[in-house]
């Protein structure tokens, strides 16, 4: 059983978790998130932890971003986009138990205090940031880091932020370029 309570979109991504592992979940039911949402959250943080386990699209970024700044220290659990995908539909509830076993496994706590280890410098240098495969690299590295895809911007924060180190970051390096 997952001690944390895992915060989901809507009752087909239970399902799925369900099917992987055991534990409880609240549902955010999209967009929305209404103040009693928000407050089971919370408590939910103060009692036994909180893993945020959105989508990887737009709404679920935005769910996921909106959680953390309203309940902080939550923990993180990133899906890749193929992996959450079926027939065109991007959700958690798409994915096999072993893909979400996985992300679980490589769940990230947000960093306590703003650090600045990785910056734009690092994302260039290492083709992240400013060339037509950049995408591209921050997708593959990013499921290497357990961090999930993101724009440049928000690629950076997650690194700074999830507590990702200087040896994880050169091990991910060396695993992309194979």
């Amino acid at each position: 059983m997952i001690k944390e309570i895992i915060v989901v979109e809507g009752r087909d991504d239970v399902a799925a978790i369900k099917r992987a592992v055991d534990a409880e979940m609240i549902t955010t039911g999209g967009f929305a998130l209404p103040p009693t949402v928000i407050e089971r959250i919370k408590t939910a943080a103060k009692k036994r932890g909180v893993i945020i386990f959105t989508d990887p699209d737009f709404a679920g970024d935005k769910i996921r971003n909106t959680i953390a700044t309203k309940v902080p220290g939550c923990k993180h659990a990133f899906l890749p986009r193929e992996q959450a995908t079926k027939n065109g539909d991007i959700g958690i509830e798409n994915a096999s138990p072993e893909s979400i076993i996985a992300a679980l496994k490589m769940v990230r706590s947000e960093a306590v205090e703003k650090r600045q280890e990785f910056t734009q410098s690092d994302l260039i240098r290492n083709q992240l940031m400013g060339n037509d495969k950049a995408s591209y690299h921050r997708d593959k590295l990013g499921k290497i880091l357990g961090i999930g895809y993101g724009n440049a911007k928000q690629f950076l924060n997650r690194l700074n932020n999830y507590g990702v180190t200087r040896e994880e970051w050169q091990e991910a390096l060396k695993i992309l370029e194979k």
